[in-house]
C-alpha cells in the first residue's frame, strides 16, 4: 500500500504543480474544471447513485455549469457567498450528525450540496489565480491546509484524547485540531516577519489563517459525514493508494472559496 501511495504521488505531484502554476486563463480554468468534474463523478456515488450513467450525467451537468460560470464571471461573488453560507450550515450538520442526516438524506438534496461544494471551489481558485501574486496565494492556502493536516496528525497521535466528532470521524481529536491550527499560525507568523508585515497586517493574517484552517477541518469532516452515511470508505479508487479525488481535496474545497472571499473583502 505504501509503495502504491508513493508511486501515485510521484506521478500526480508534477502534474498538479504544472497545472496550478504554469497554466493561466482558460487553460487553468479547464485544468481545475477537469479535477472538479472528476470530483462530481465521485460525489454522485456519495449521493446514492451507483449506475455509471447517472454518475457521468451529474459530472456532465457540473462541467456545463462550470463552463457557464466561465462565460459569466459576474456570477463569481454570488457563488462564493453561497459557499460561505453552505460551510456555515455544514458546520451545524457535522456537529449534529447523525440527527442532521434527516435534513439532507434525499438524493436531490445531496446533489445540490455537491454543487455548493464543487462549483465554489473551482470559482475560488479561478478568482485567486487572476489576482496579483495569484500563484503565491494559491500556494499560501495549500500550505495552510497542509500545515494544519500535518500538525493535526502529529499532535493528535501524541496528545489526542477528546474526540472532535466521534460519530463522523472517530480518529480526529480536538488536540489534533489545536495542533494543526498552531502550526498553521506559526507558518503565517514566520511569513509575516519575513515579509515585514505591520502589526495590523499580522493580526489580520493570523485571524484569516485561523478561519481558513477551521473551515478546512469542516470540509474534511463533511466528506467523512457523507461517506459514513453512504457506507463507503473512499470516494472512489481513481488514485491508487489514496482513494478518490474528493478524498484528497475535501479540505481544500472548503478552504479555497472562504480564502477567496477573505481576499476579496481585504481588497475592497
Amino acid at each position: 500500500m505504501l509503495k502504491q501511495r508513493i508511486i501515485t504521488a510521484l506521478i500526480l505531484l508534477p502534474i498538479a504543480l504544472c497545472g496550478f502554476f504554469l497554466l493561466d486563463g482558460s487553460n487553468f480554468a479547464l485544468f481545475i474544471g477537469l479535477v472538479v468534474t472528476l470530483g462530481a463523478w465521485e460525489w454522485a456515488r456519495l449521493a446514492g447513485f451507483t449506475a455509471q450513467t447517472a454518475r457521468v450525467g451529474f459530472a456532465l451537468v457540473v462541467a456545463l455549469l462550470l463552463f457557464g460560470l466561465h462565460l459569466l464571471p459576474d456570477l463569481a461573488p454570488w457563488v462564493l457567498v453561497a459557499a460561505v453560507v453552505w460551510w456555515a450550515l455544514a458546520t451545524f450538520l457535522v456537529l449534529t450528525f447523525p440527527d442532521s442526516a434527516s435534513r439532507w438524506s434525499s438524493a436531490a438534496v445531496k446533489l445540490v450540496i455537491g454543487l455548493l461544494i464543487l462549483l465554489p471551489a473551482w470559482q475560488g481558485l479561478v478568482m485567486i489565480k487572476a489576482m496579483p501574486l495569484g500563484n503565491w496565494l494559491i500556494m499560501a492556502v495549500m500550505v495552510l491546509v497542509w500545515g494544519a493536516d500535518i500538525g493535526a496528525y502529529f499532535s493528535g497521535r501524541k496528545f489526542g484524547k477528546r474526540k472532535l466528532a466521534p460519530k463522523v470521524s472517530p480518529g480526529k481529536s480536538w488536540e489534533g485540531v489545536f495542533g494543526g491550527l498552531l502550526l498553521s499560525l506559526l507558518i503565517t507568523a514566520v511569513v509575516g516577519v519575513v515579509r515585514g508585515w505591520s502589526a495590523s497586517q499580522m493580526v489580520a493574517a493570523l485571524a484569516g489563517a485561523a478561519v481558513i484552517v477551521l473551515t478546512s477541518v469542516v470540509g474534511d469532516l463533511t466528506e467523512s459525514m457523507f461517506k459514513r452515511q453512504a457506507g463507503i470508505k473512499d470516494s472512489s479508487q481513481l488514485l491508487p493508494g489514496h482513494g478518490g479525488v474528493l478524498d484528497r481535496i475535501d479540505s481544500l474545497t472548503a478552504a479555497i472559496p472562504v480564502f477567496a472571499v477573505l481576499l476579496w473583502m481585504a481588497a475592497s
